[in-house]
Parts: C-alpha cells; structure tokens; sequence
C-alpha cells in the first residue's frame, strides 16, 4: 500500500519552522517523491491498458482508438473522445521524447486511427466539403459514428490533436524523418488546422459537454495549436490554411478575463459565476518553459493565471466536506465547479493532479527566466505562501534569498494537492474520474483514461521534464480591435496515413427545427429517405439539440448537408426513456434541396402525432 498522508500533517511539515526535526522535511518529500514514483508507473500502464488493439480493459477497441473508460454503465464512457485521446497522446508522445521508446508503436496507431476518423460522416456533418464533422466530440470505439443525442460540435478536438501530432512530427524532423512528417502527418493537422482557422469564432460545447458559448480552454489551445502550425508549415515548406487566424484567436483569449478571475465560458448565460477547472487545464495544456510570463497565451506563470487560480481554489475550500479546515496555503480537492451536479458534484482526481502541474510549472518558468514580478494581480496569491511578499520584483539569488523562499514556498503548495491526491487514491492506484466530496471515496467512471494521463503529466513537470518550447515568444501580437474573422478551410483525406480517399457532392446546408414539447430524458431526431438523414434507419437519424428551448419556445433543431438538388423525405422521431419503444410522426415531410452555390434552407415544423410520457424506471 502506498505511505498515505493527511494533507494537515503534510502542510504543517512543510511550512514549520526551527521546532521541527532537522529530517522532517526531507522524509516527508522523500515519501511523496515515491509515491508520485510507483502511482506514475501505474498510471502510463492504466492510460496503455485502455487504447486498442490490445488494451486488456477494452476488448473490441481498434487499434490507435483511446477508450475513454471500460465503463459501460452508470456513467457509459466507453467510446473514443477526440479530446481525451489527443490529450492522452500529447503525454504518451512527450514520454516517448524522453526516452520511452516502447511508447511508438501506439503513436502510429493513433496516427492511422485519426486519419480515418476525420473522414467519418457523424451527427455533426461529412468531413467534405468544409470539415464540420470533424468537429464531432466521440464515436464508438471501433471508428464508427456515435448517433446519439450529445453536446455538439466541441471544436477543441481538431487543435489538441494538431498539437499532439505537431509535437510528434518535430521529433521525426530532429530524427531524420522529415519526409514522413511531411507527407504521412502534415496531411491530418492540416485538416485539423483548417477546421480551427474556419469555425474558431463560432460556439462550441465546452470541455465538460455541459455548456455551449466561447470556451476559454478551447481558444488556449486554437492558437497554440496555430501558432505551432506556421512553424511547422515553414519547416515543412507547405501552407497552413487558417493558420492566419492566430492573432485574432488570441485577441479574443484577452476576452475571458473580468478583472478578477478568468471566465471559463463567455458568451453565455448558465447562471453560473464562470469560475471553473478548465481554467487550470488550459493554462497547463498550453505550458511553454520558454515563455515569458506577461504572454497574451496565458501562462500559468501570468498575474492573472494566478489570480484565477487562488479565486478557484479559495470556492473549492467552500464547496466541499473533505476541504473543510485547510488552511489557506494548502492544497485542497478540486472539481469542475462549485454549482456542479453531475454525480452529485465532486472533486476530479485530473484537475486535482492539474493544480499541482499548474504551480510546478509556474516555477519552472520563474526559475528559467531568474526572476519573479509580483504585481496587485498576483499579489493575494502570494500572500498566502509568503506573507512578507511585496510588489516588486524578485530576481534569483542563493538558497536564503526571497526569490528561493517563493519559488520553494509555492513548491511546497504544489506537493500539497499530490499529498491531497495520494489521500484519497485507492491502494491498487485505479484512478476513477472523481472521489466523494463528503468522504473520498472513488467514484464515477472506473479507470477513466484522462485521469491516468494527468497524472503522468503532472509526474514529468515534478521530476523537472518539460517539453520543448512551442514557440509562443514567436506568436504574433493580437491586435489592438479584435474582428471576428475566419479562413475557409481546405480539406482533403490523408490517404497517406490510411484514410479512406472520400470524395464530396455540392452539399447545401438544411437546418432542421420543429416545435415539441418534451419530459427530460425524451430526445428528438430527424428520420428520412437519403443517406444524410439515416436513410430510414433510426438507428442513424440525425440528433437533435434543445440548446434554445424553452417551455415558452420548445425548439428542438439540426443542421446537416444534404446533396443540392435532391429532394428528401422526412419526418420527426421521438425516443423515449426507460427504454420504451420510439413514437414517429404520423406524416411524411418532403423538401428539396436547393441547387449548388445556394445559400443553406431552413425547415419551419411543429410535431404531428402522439407525444411521449415519461417512464418510472
């Protein structure tokens, strides 16, 4: 069993002062030291046994696919997410840059297994001709479309695995392979990059599929994702369509700041006060050792990076039972956000394990750049770890200097949510997706992947691995008035890696939206007689979303391409919880689709037939 130790005891180790045993300091280090060592080993094997082909805990995933979690039930996470998988690769590909050279093999899986998975027609729309169905969150775990109602599109998808596949390919340039970097990746990142530079500017889900506006997290990693494209395309000798948009991108990142703390989702109203967890996850999804900590990026070194992160971190003290008595100073358990309710609203083992690479990676870019600013931003944020701060700057010095004092006080912040994370971290090490806010217990998803992959990351920037400088000293400035401009995309199969060489027919856009009352739980889909529009198999109807209704405006709407020219049959379905048998309109509904070049149509429909009743399971 791994040494456990109470987050109170740790914190009062760390920051006690002659009284303590000359030793305590280091046994207590020396003891987080080892489990960060063993947990680490555990988790890189937890992230490996959950991607196909031969992942013990998913049997039937394909090669390169990333399962989510071998849950099936309660919550059902076995499907392959974009973003989880990019995210999960970006760890897997920078263990391999380190030195773990057994990690190669799933890297090429995953690069076969994207560059087919662009090409899937989904809810979201075709891959041809402009990109939308890239844009779909997760798909079963063999490569195929996920049909059921979901929170779509989530746009952060195409720019983290840009980044993964970026990071990648600048190994094989550095390596001699710059010829495989160019002809079998730059083909899907470009699509990817594409995808971003046309729809940055438009609504997305946000990363916990819940919330649908401007997603801080998202844009971090849209002009990361950017700024490294034009790089790599000048190595490379190629174009990067949309990489243009890098600058408009970040101006609009300077948006989510409201003087105080980050708003995660902006254009917006969930009632919520905009405080959340992806806040951090973005800040270290974006970490740059070579950035300067006044970057329009958002570092986590940035004033207002760590501004945010004591506002969040103070309503988590709040918010939950396990919290309750941490001084300020201390690390504590850390969710989503304070109004969460999903599984009764808990810590998450990953944004836990972030806030600590948050603060770990702070440091590491204080101390590559020798010096500190504190600012009023930053001010109360240091307050907590070293009372006799002041608003100056701190250049580094020998051990007893204020600058090593902060940057081991902050340090030692850090070691605290690992301590807090080591409490409540079951003996076999399994990492779930969230632990009980009144007593620690894991629960939710078992095993979830994005769980284990955080910790690793978390584990690298501890024992001082950073990756590579992406280039963010090089980004271009925002300008002054930011516009909402786009670049449209160019899209094509990267046949080179394995997909499929589709092709496109002159599509028209077809918006969907029809007037029915519903009970939650009960979803919509529309139902027809071409291909687009499941070709009368339900089982591949198109989802509906109920983003805009209201009990005063029951909209329920879709949007999808269908073939210009053509004329379609539809009606409306509605599926009902508890497993009862779905109810279909009791007429058919003919449209034709405009010609090609034609602006997109919208259908104007109120529901004709019987409406469902709840269940009682």
């Amino acid at each position: 069993m791994y040494f456990l130790l109470s987050i109170v005891g740790f914190a009062g180790v760390l920051f006690s002062g002659a009284n303590a045993a000359p030793h305590s300091n280091l046994d207590v280090r020396a003891a987080l030291d080892d489990f960060v060592s063993q947990q680490s080993t555990v988790s890189l094997q937890g992230a490996l046994n959950n991607i196909g082909p031969d992942g013990s805990e998913v049997p039937g995933a394909k090669a390169g696919f990333v399962v989510a979690s071998p849950s099936k039930v309660n919550p059902p996470y076995f499907y392959t997410w974009t973003r989880d998988s990019a995210l999960t690769l970006k760890m897997l590909i920078d263990e391999f840059i380190f030195g773990n050279t057994n990690l190669q093999s799933y890297i090429e899986d995953y690069i076969h297994a994207q560059a087919v998975l662009q090409t899937v027609s989904n809810p979201s729309g075709t891959f041809l001709p402009s990109g939308l169905g890239m844009g779909e969150p997760k798909y079963q775990v063999d490569g195929t479309r996920f049909n059921g109602a979901w929170g779509r599109p989530q746009r952060d998808g195409p720019a983290l695995r840009a980044i993964a596949l970026i990071s990648y390919s600048n190994w094989l340039m550095k390596n001699g392979q710059s010829n495989k970097a160019k002809t079998v990746i730059w083909p899907i990142i470009s699509n990817d990059l594409s995808y971003v530079g046309e729809y940055w500017n438009q609504t997305t889900f946000d990363l916990w599929e819940e919330t649908k506006g401007s997603s801080f997290f998202t844009v971090q990693n849209q002009n990361r994702a950017l700024v490294q494209g034009i790089q790599l395309s000048k190595d490379l000798g190629v174009k990067c369509t949309g990489c243009d948009q890098a600058p408009e991108v970040l101006c609009f990142l300077q948006s989510f700041w409201n003087g105080n703390f980050t708003v995660s989702n902006i254009n917006v109203d969930n009632g919520r006060t905009g405080l959340d967890g992806n806040s951090i996850l973005g800040a270290i999804s974006i970490f740059d050792i070579d950035a300067y900590c006044d970057s329009p990026t958002m570092q986590p070194c940035h004033s207002k990076s760590l501004a945010n992160f004591k506002v969040l971190i103070d309503t988590f003290r709040e918010t939950y039972s396990i919290n309750k008595g941490i001084p300020l100073g201390s690390g504590v358990a850390v969710g989503r956000y304070a109004e969460d309710v999903y599984m009764g609203g808990n810590p998450w083992y990953l944004i836990t394990t972030a806030a600590a690479e948050f603060l770990y990676d702070a440091v590491a870019q204080w101390k590559a750049r020798h010096n500190l600013y504190v600012d009023e931003t930053s001010l109360a944020f240091f307050k907590d770890l070293y009372p006799a701060v002041q608003v100056r700057k701190y250049d580094s010095g020998n051990e007893n200097s204020p600058f090593a004092q902060i940057m081991n006080a902050v340090t030692a912040y850090a070691d605290s949510f690992v301590a807090i994370t080591e409490k409540y971290v079951p003996s076999n090490g399994s990492l779930a997706e969230q632990f009980n806010r009144d007593t620690g217990v894991p629960l939710s998803a078992i095993d979830l992947t994005w769980s284990y992959a955080a910790f690793v990351t978390m584990s690298q920037r501890k024992a001082g691995k950073y990756p590579s400088s992406w280039g963010s000293r090089n980004a271009v400035a925002p300008p002054a008035t930011c516009s909402a401009t786009s670049t449209t995309g160019v899209f094509a199969p990267a046949t080179a890696a394995g997909a499929p060489n589709v092709t496109s027919t002159c599509q028209v856009g077809v918006t969907f939206n029809v007037d029915a009352t519903t009970y939650y739980g009960e979803n919509l889909y529309v139902i027809g007689s071409t291909d687009d529009v499941g070709a009368w198999d339900v089982d591949n109807a198109l989802p509906m979303g109920a983003g805009s209704y209201t009990p005063a405006d029951p909209l329920w709407t879709v949007t999808s391409f269908l073939n210009a020219g053509e004329t379609v049959s539809y009606k409306y379905v509605r599926q009902e919880n508890c497993d009862q048998p779905y109810l279909y309109e009791t007429q058919n509904r003919t449209l034709t689709v405009p010609a090609c070049g034609s602006d997109g149509i919208t259908q104007a429909d109120s529901w004709t037939g019987q409406v469902g009743t709840a269940g009682t399971c």
